[in-house]
Order: structure tokens, then sequence, then C-alpha cells
């Protein structure tokens, strides 16, 4: 792991900082073809990428200081100068609050700015989840003897018994460390999915035209994949065995296929509909 990439004087250069630029970077391409392909002007691309970066980091604190209240009410500071709990879901949805409301600002219609955006945001996670694998930052999986298992030895967070976890048999997470532990790369997983999904929403963005397919395939390819991962992650099993991003994953699921087939059954009814009138007439 290589966490700090390397040091000029004061100013070090960190591993996850600069993966997380180049999942923006390459985003903001993605979102400026597929603004100039729907005949928006790519600057306005770049500044969705922007609201978005701000409320995304303000979502994804703001969820953190939700889940672990506590520990930042016992040291308020942190709140603001941590330079750890940022949370994706809570970046996503404040993300999505940012993009509806610059959709109404500028006059688009929203369904068809989130599929404009979901490629570009499949990609950027898919860059960034490998920050997370450069720098160590605890969010690989539990204990593996698989050939690709791996150790985490300069892991930013330390690799020790604190962080090196495994679950009993209640479900519990209690320490998994040993000398020479291995745990399953799961920032590699998550990332490897991410591109797939990225590469199908790309292939796909022609021919599924109408407003809000390639937004409801995202959340059912993110949300599968991060589901299937979590197995595999060191996260509190809360629900039925489920950690609490399997639970929200499951929700994107579900909302997205509801979305694709109520679009689906529209478009039958449309076509049912015409065929009826052509008969007719």
């Amino acid at each position: 792991m290589i966490p700090i990439l390397f040091q000029i004087g004061p100013v070090k250069v960190y591993s996850y900082g600069l993966m997380i630029a180049l999942g923006f970077l390459a985003a903001d391409v993605v979102l400026r073809r597929e603004f100039a392909r729907h005949g928006y002007g790519v600057e306005l691309a770049s500044r969705l990428l922007l609201w978005s970066l701000v409320a995304g980091l303000v979502g994804s604190r703001l969820y953190d200081i939700a889940d672990n209240l506590p520990v930042y009410l016992a040291d308020p500071k942190l709140m603001i100068f941590s330079g750890s709990g940022f949370v994706f879901y809570g970046g996503l949805i404040g993300g999505i609050l940012a993009s509806v409301v610059f959709a109404r600002l500028y006059k688009i219609p929203w369904l068809r700015l989130a599929d404009m955006a979901a490629p570009a945001l499949l990609l950027g996670h898919a860059i960034g989840r490998l920050g997370c694998q450069l720098s160590g930052d605890g969010d690989w999986g539990l204990p593996s003897t698989l050939p690709w298992a791996m150790a985490y030895p300069n892991a930013i967070v330390g690799w020790n018994a604190q962080t090196v976890l495994t679950l009993d048999r209640s479900g519990h997470l209690v320490s998994g460390y040993f000398p020479g532990v291995r745990v399953h790369p799961t920032p590699v997983y998550e990332s490897i999915l991410y591109a797939i999904g990225f590469y199908v929403l790309w292939a796909l963005r022609r021919r599924l035209v109408k407003d809000g397919q390639i937004f409801y395939l995202y959340l059912v390819l993110a949300g599968a994949a991060r589901f299937v991962v979590e197995f595999v992650r060191i996260n509190p099993r809360v629900m039925f065995g489920l950690t609490e991003a399997q639970i929200i994953s499951a929700m994107m699921v579900a909302v997205g296929s509801v979305g694709l087939l109520a679009i689906y059954s529209t478009a039958s009814k449309v076509a049912i509909s015409e065929r009826s009138a052509a008969v007719g007439s």
C-alpha cells in the first residue's frame, strides 16, 4: 500500500486524494460528452459536477455524523477537521439533492440529467475505490485464504487487532488479526464491479432513450454490486444478517427495478394503444 505518494517539504500528496481527483476528472470527461450528445452546453456539465462535489462532501459527512453521533459529540471538532468519515451513500443523497436544484434552475428534466450523470458516477466511483485500496483506509474485507487475498501492512488506519476484524458466530465484529493474516481486497472487488457497470451503461446509453432508463439501471447495478461485496466487508450486521449498506443497496435495487418496470409498462401500453388505433382506422 502507498498511502503517501510523495512529500514536498510539509506538503504530502496522498494516494487517496489523487485517485479521488482522477475520478472526478474522468467523470467530467464522460459527463461533458453526454451533455454535448443531448444538446446541452458542456460548461453545464462541469458546473453540475462542482455542485455535486460540494453537496456530496457535505452529505457524506452529515451521514457519517448521524451514524456515529456519540463519537462526534464526544469530540465535536472532528465534525469539521477529521480527514475521515465520508460515506458514499450520504454523498449520493447530497449529490442527488444538488442535481434536483440544478435541473430546476437550468430547466433540464431531472431524469434526463440523472441519465447523463449515471455513467460518470459509476466511473468516478470505480476510480475512487482504487484510492481506498492504495491508502488502506480500512475498507478491506474479512480474513481470507484465497490466492488474491492480501495484507495492508502500510495502511493509513493501521494494520492491527483494531482494524483487522472478523465475524463471530453471532454476527458481531471481533478482532481477526494474527501474524500473516490476509483479507479480501474489497475495494478492488468494488472497483471492478463498478467499472463493469460503467461499461454496461455506456454501451446501452444510445439504445435506452426514454428518460430515467439509464439512471434506474444505474441504481440496480450499483446497488447489486455493493450488496454482494458487503458479504465479505468488515461492517456490522444490523438486521436479518445484513449490513446497513446492504439494506440501502437493496432499496436502490428495488427503486431502480420499479422505475424500469414502470417505464416498460408505460411503453407497452402506448404501443398497444397505437396498434389498436391503427387497426381501428
